[in-house]
């Protein structure tokens, strides 16, 4: 059997030939990381990144099919064709991080791009190995065969350890795609330099110096162009972009409106947030006698941990949000730590940055009060934190006489989703019961308490800016609207609410 080791593969050809292994290696590399580019952008911008992924992948791995079988036509010229395919591949995709976020807001055809660059990317790099099996055809075969497989699965694994752990948070999407154009530039041009056969392809090493001079200049420019994206997208001027681990954090600002998006999904706006915050926390503390502990699940921005401490009896506020550079943001940044008063830096409040699934699984202690103040189930990802285990996690931290709420959306625009988060913590063993508030940002949004006892009527809490003892009442009237419905269970294996979600808020913004 042939080794399957890279170097001791090398070892067994000439220089020629362990050149184009070693392209092999970083052609493979440059190919996934296009195909996760694309799929992570796609469930970035478009939402459900179960869907995002799989048919990304999909039309990339059935566009490679055909590129690979179109191979078999090419009967001379493999080594010129292998180059400029690089080279196709090279401005292709390492721009299509910049087009894709550019054309966006551009465009009313975005999947119709998004597929074309897939497709266009997968059928390139479906030439690449065929070709370079053909190039290395005078050598042994059977080593060759053996030796190009093995650097392409060995390029594959460091693209998928790279793509998360480093290149997301370090370099981001639009710099992480001119990277790896310049790579496969990069090979393009160290062939034509090293293989004696490229000797006459004068004009595809000028286009490879200039294709890499490009990708260069693209990679110097990334953050600027991924601005202009943003500011085409959102409409108004962005005063903070950054890519973390998770997603794209970015505040926009315009006169005295400070707005908080991530992954494009609008988080709160600093001129009606206190309607929202207000909402959520003091209907569930003003129905705990003198809450001292309180768990809150998201709030990375401070706002809600804000509204808690409000509340005089609070000793200890433990908040999990998975996202250490938004916490780091509002905790940090003098103008976002005006806006919550300070609430990250207090010295009650513990931060913890982790995933609340995998927290609240082996999460001791009791809690007064649990305030879930998490994104919206775009995708199953976050879906999984409004199933029916996520919330029976929840009920074993609720203290006896503990109260709990949950926001849930929009019970106007998606009111099925809605009353699916009501039947799943009920189905988790709480009693419910809903109520809504208008949020000019947000229109009708709402919410769910939950406790493990009957729920009071009444609530005792600080008088806000919206909402007052007096007042709470109102916010528990449904009109027919958005009035209570059979819904199913949301739980792990059917994710039904991400489904029902989608589904209302596609009809409504479409």
């Amino acid at each position: 059997m042939a080794d399957a080791d890279p170097a001791t593969a090398v070892r067994h050809v000439s220089a020629p030939a362990g050149a184009l292994l070693v392209s092999a290696f970083v052609v493979a590399t440059c190919g996934l990381i296009y195909e996760l580019l694309a799929s992570t952008i796609a469930s970035y911008l478009l939402g459900d990144s179960v869907t995002q992924f799989s048919t990304v992948i999909g039309s990339y791995l059935f566009a490679m099919g055909i590129g690979s079988w179109c191979s078999r036509y090419v009967t001379r010229g493999e080594l010129r064709l292998f180059v400029r395919v690089e080279l196709l591949i090279a401005m292709i995709g390492g721009c299509s991080a910049a087009a894709l976020f550019m054309l966006f807001p551009l465009t009313d055809h975005f999947r119709i791009v998004l597929y074309g660059i897939v497709l266009a990317i997968g059928f390139l790099v479906g030439l690449e190995i065929p070709l370079l099996i053909r190039i290395l055809r005078d050598f042994d075969f059977r080593e060759t065969v053996s030796s190009v497989l093995t650097f392409d699965y060995v390029g594959a694994l460091a693209a998928s350890i790279l793509f998360p752990l480093v290149l997301m948070p370090q370099l981001g999407m639009i710099r992480t795609g001119f990277l790896f154009g310049f790579a496969n530039a990069a090979v393009a041009l160290a062939l034509l330099l090293w293989l004696p056969r490229a000797a006459r392809m004068t004009m595809e090493k000028v286009t490879a110096v200039a294709i890499l001079v490009a990708l260069a200049a693209g990679f110097v420019a990334a953050e600027r162009l991924q601005r202009i994206g943003e500011v085409a997208g959102y409409g108004e001027p962005v005063i903070y972009a950054r890519s973390s681990r998770y997603q794209r954090i970015v505040l926009t600002q315009s006169d005295d409106d400070l707005r908080l998006y991530l992954n494009g999904n609008l988080q709160f706006a600093a001129r009606d947030e206190y309607r929202y915050h207000e909402a959520l926390v003091h209907p569930a503390l003003g129905r705990v006698a003198h809450p001292r502990e309180v768990l809150i699940l998201g709030g990375g921005d401070g706002l809600a941990a804000r509204e808690v401490f409000r509340h005089p009896s609070v000793e200890r506020v433990t908040l999990v949000d998975l996202d250490g550079a938004v916490t780091g943001l509002f905790r940090n940044t003098a103008a976002l730590a005006r806006l919550n008063r300070g609430s990250l830096s207090d010295p009650r409040l513990t931060i913890v940055n982790t995933d609340a699934f995998l927290w609240a699984r082996s999460a001791r202690g009791r809690y007064d009060a649990i305030i879930v103040d998490l994104p919206d189930p775009v995708d199953y990802s976050i879906g999984k934190l409004y199933t029916q285990s996520f919330y029976a996690e929840l009920r074993r931290l609720l203290a006896p006489g503990g109260m709990m709420v949950v926001q849930s959306t929009s019970p106007l625009i998606a009111p099925a989703a809605y009353w699916t988060v009501a039947t799943t913590l009920e189905a988790a063993g709480f009693a419910t019961r809903g109520y809504h508030a208008y949020v000019p940002s947000f229109g009708e949004w709402g919410f769910i308490l939950a406790a493990g006892r009957p729920i009071p009527g009444r609530a005792q809490f600080p008088a806000g800016r919206f909402l007052t003892p007096a007042t709470e009442r109102l916010l528990f009237d449904f009109p027919p609207d958005m009035a209570r419905r059979p819904t199913l269970v949301n739980r792990l294996d059917n994710q039904v609410l991400v489904r029902e979600f989608d589904r209302a808020w596609s009809r409504y913004e479409g």
